[in-house]
């Protein structure tokens, strides 16, 4: 039949193999689905007490509060008195 039997005997092993690993793909698999969106980022109704405790803080709140033209005034319920001092230096805003 052929000359070299161990190189035929290779080639058709090599032609099987081709053909089985075509037979292993499944394209009607669903894709995993996306992850879900993060939650909307929590608007602040009101200034906290926390914020009062100081010069320094209030102004830490102000400065990490997002700019909107849209948003509602901030509450001042938890706020008896809003910090004041003559020693502290303001904060910057860059």
């Amino acid at each position: 039949m052929t000359r070299y039997p161990l190189l035929a005997a290779l080639a058709a092993s090599v032609a099987a193999g081709s053909l089985l690993a075509g037979c292993g793909g499944d394209s009607d698999m669903a894709a995993a689905p996306p992850p879900p969106p993060p939650p909307p980022p929590m608007t602040v109704t009101e200034v906290p007490a926390s914020a009062a405790a100081s010069d320094a803080a209030l102004e830490a709140f102000a400065i990490a509060l997002a700019p909107t033209e849209t948003g509602d005034p901030l509450l001042l319920d938890n706020i008896t008195t809003l910090p004041s001092s003559e020693t502290e230096e303001p904060i910057a805003l860059n």
